[in-house]
């Protein structure tokens, strides 16, 4: 019999465990000794947060980064097919999500290995539910073009898809660029468009505020290095 995947999701910056999950995931964690991880480092960090108790040297690490060849991946799922259950942990949020856990969730599939999502903090969902914008239909995009001139454009774009269908259009940005993100997005959209701005979501300096780009004008908040989600709704 295999082993099944678990899909654990991590806390999005230094808040409580017991804030961000459920007492049957923080066990389910607990019985677990194969993850495949982004870094190895936050991966027990995080995990001695769950319980001290954990001992980090009896369990078995697979990294997937950036860096991890294509033809390595499959044998990351040795233990499920030896019967042992795994488990995929992102670097914040949910995996498989704008993450490339989504990698190991394809090729389980592919197996016929079972893949359980657990319950945990997702920006993109807390951050429509506390909009206010049209939870009914959105789409999340990542990130947007980096090259000058680019971003508008892309902006521009999303905001005639949003007037078009009523659709929330949501997006990221590396924290140290928000702030050139934010000037781009009121310059570019239409005064009556409306901007979310949700940053640090779970964190004690959570800042979550929907206004119209002609309200935002003048007094955008200080967001550099944060991370932050934009919603647009034209």
């Amino acid at each position: 019999m295999k082993g099944q995947l678990y899909m654990i999701p991590n806390t999005m910056g230094e808040s409580a465990i017991e804030y961000n999950l459920p007492a049957d995931v923080i066990d389910i964690i607990k019985s677990l000794k194969y993850y495949v991880v982004e870094n190895i480092r936050s991966a027990r960090r995080f995990l001695k947060k769950v319980d001290k108790e954990i001992d980090i040297d009896e369990l078995t690490f697979f990294v997937l980064d950036k860096h991890t060849k294509p033809n390595d991946i499959p044998s990351f799922l040795r233990p499920l097919h030896d019967g042992k259950n795994m488990g995929m942990l992102s670097e914040a949020g949910c995996p498989g999500v704008a993450d490339p856990g989504a990698d190991i969730a394809k090729l389980a599939h592919e197996n016929k290995i079972n893949v359980i999502p657990l319950v945990g903090p997702s920006s993109i969902l807390m951050s429509v539910m506390a909009s206010g914008l049209n939870g009914q239909s959105f789409a999340f995009h990542g990130y947007l073009p980096v090259k000058k001139g680019e971003a508008p454009k892309a902006i521009k774009a999303l905001e005639d898809r949003s007037r078009k269908e009523n659709q929330t259009q949501l997006f990221i940005e590396a924290p140290y660029r928000n702030m050139r993100m934010l000037q781009d997005i009121v310059q570019t959209c239409s005064p009556k468009t409306r901007l979310c701005i949700a940053c640090d979501i779970t964190l004690d300096t959570e800042y979550i505020v929907t206004k119209t780009i002609a309200q935002w004008k003048g007094k955008l908040p200080d967001i550099n290095k944060r991370p932050a989600i934009f919603l647009i709704l034209a």
